[in-house]
C-alpha cells in the first residue's frame, strides 16, 4: 500500500513535469498536493512498518514531537492546497475569460509560499505547546504514530488550557480553509446551475469532479475518525479509523485524477513511452 502511494503520487508529479499540456495551474497545485501526498504518508507508515518488523515499538520524546511536527505540517499543507485548487476551480469556472489574469505564474507561486508558510507555523505552533508539557516516563501510545490528541492524554496533570489552545490552533488551520472550499463549491454550483445546456452543466462539473471527490475523501475519512474516537473510547478502533486517512487516502488520490483525467492520462502514457 505505500509503495502504490509513492509510486502513483511521484508518476502524477513526473507526468505534470515532464508535459507542457499540463503546465497549468491546476496541474501545478496537483503536482504538490501529491508531494505533500508522499510526505504525509511517509511521516508514519514506513515507522510503523519498521516497529512490526524489528517487534520494537519505542520511540523517544524528541523522536515523537519530530514525528508529530512533520504530520501536521503536510496535513495542513493537504488542507490548504485542497482550498487553493478550490479557488482555482472557482476562477475558471466563474470567471474563465479572467483566469489567465487572476491565476498567474506569480499568483500561483503565491500560494504555494503562503501554504508551506502556514503550514510550518501550525506545525511549530503545535510542537511548543507540546513542548511545554510533563509527560509520564515510559508512557504507552495508543496509536501507531504520534498523534496531538493521543498525546495531550499523556500528560502528569490537567493542561485544560493547553488542551483548549491546541485545539483552537487545529479548528483554526482547518476550519478557514474548509470554509474556503464551501464558499468556493457554492458560487461554482451556483454557476453551474446558471448554464442553460445539459451538456455545458456536465462539461462544467467535469472540471472539478476530481478535486471534489478527493475533498470528500480527505475530509470524510478525517472527520469520521474524529466522530469514532468522539463515540468509541477502544484505541484500537481510532488507530485502525486513522489508517484512513493516513494511508488510504493519498493511496486513492493518485487513482482519482488519473481515471477520471484524460489529459493526465496521456501525459502518463507519454511519460511510460519515454521510459520503456
Amino acid at each position: 500500500m505505500y509503495l502504490i502511494t509513492v509510486l502513483g503520487n511521484l508518476l502524477i508529479i513526473l507526468a505534470v513535469s515532464s508535459d507542457p499540456h499540463l503546465h497549468t495551474p491546476m496541474y501545478f497545485f496537483l503536482s504538490h498536493l501529491s508531494l505533500a501526498d508522499v510526505g504525509f504518508t511517509s511521516t508514519t507508515i514506513p515507522k510503523m512498518i519498521w516497529d512490526i518488523h524489528t517487534h520494537s515499538r519505542v520511540i523517544s520524546h524528541v523522536g515523537c514531537l519530530t514525528q508529530m511536527s512533520i504530520f501536521t505540517f503536510f496535513g495542513c499543507l493537504e488542507n490548504l492546497l485542497l482550498t487553493v485548487m478550490a479557488y482555482d476551480r472557482f476562477v475558471a469556472i466563474c470567471h474563465p475569460l479572467q483566469y489567465p489574469v487572476i491565476m498567474n505564474a506569480k499568483v500561483c507561486g503565491l500560494m504555494i509560499f503562503m501554504s508551506l508558510f502556514f503550514s510550518i507555523l501550525e506545525s511549530q505552533l503545535h510542537c511548543l505547546i507540546l513542548s511545554q508539557i510533563t509527560f509520564f516516563m515510559d508512557v504507552e501510545i495508543p496509536h501507531f504514530f504520534c498523534d496531538p490528541s493521543q498525546l495531550l492524554n499523556l500528560a502528569c496533570f490537567d493542561i485544560f488550557t493547553k488542551n483548549i489552545l491546541i485545539y483552537f490552533v487545529g479548528a483554526f488551520f482547518g476550519g478557514v480553509p474548509v470554509l474556503g472550499i464551501l464558499f468556493s463549491y457554492y458560487r461554482i454550483i451556483s454557476s453551474i446551475l446558471s448554464i442553460p445546456s445539459p451538456g455545458g452543466k456536465y462539461k462544467a462539473f467535469s472540471t472539478c469532479g476530481s478535486h471534489l471527490s478527493v475533498v470528500c475523501l480527505f475530509y470524510g475519512t478525517g472527520l469520521g475518525v474524529y466522530l469514532s474516537s468522539a463515540v468509541s473510547h477502544s484505541p484500537r478502533k481510532g488507530a485502525v479509523a486513522s489508517v484512513m486517512y493516513t494511508a488510504v487516502t493519498p493511496m486513492l488520490n493518485p487513482f482519482i485524477y488519473s481515471l477520471r483525467n484524460r489529459a493526465m492520462q496521456r501525459a502518463m502514457q507519454r511519460l511510460l513511452r519515454k521510459t520503456f
